[in-house]
């Protein structure tokens, strides 16, 4: 199973007129995950609210807005790639400067974990201090560059022919 997190700093408060358009699309952009093939679990409270999951607060200082968490578990490299740049995600994607700051360093990192394994967010920023400290290794790599599944089940070439991938949120 692949784990994956991202973080974004927001432009203004999760509150802000600036950020609506955001907020109004999480349903859709979640409900459309939650239904991708591949889709095993993602980070959210008991009542269903990601925005509200704190973390990563280093990465928060100097955000207008605070810093945003999404986390999920995949089958594969393969599903979550397909789900982040298909239809339901990339419109949103494509929107981000509108509400996210550009984050001058790595905000997005995988890593492998055993089946049944529910990532927290303090693993989430280990692995994202290691992938800034040492580059994508099989501890911690990007969909830029993946590397293979432990069981050997995931087939990373098939990702690395495509140029420009990185998902910010």
């Amino acid at each position: 199973m692949l784990a994956q997190v991202n973080i974004g700093r927001l432009l203004a408060p999760i509150e802000s007129p600036l950020i609506g358009d955001f907020v109004a699309a999480l349903d859709e952009v979640n409900a459309t995950a939650d239904a991708a093939p591949g889709f095993l679990w993602r980070l959210q409270t008991e009542d269903g609210d990601a925005t509200a999951v704190r973390g990563f607060e280093r990465d928060a200082v100097g955000s207008g807005g605070g810093v945003i968490i999404n986390m999920s578990v995949w089958e594969s490299v393969e599903s979550l790639a397909a789900y982040a740049y298909g239809a339901g995600h990339v419109e949103v994607l494509r929107r981000r400067r509108e509400w996210f700051e550009r984050m001058s360093h790595a905000h997005l990192v995988l890593w492998w974990i055993p089946r049944g394994h529910i990532p927290t967010v303090r693993e989430a920023e280990d692995r994202l201090e290691h992938l800034r400290a040492h580059g994508p290794t099989a501890h911690a790599f990007t969909l830029r560059r993946p590397f293979p599944a432990p069981d050997g089940t995931s087939r990373p070439e098939a990702i690395r022919s495509r140029e420009g991938w990185a998902c910010p949120v």
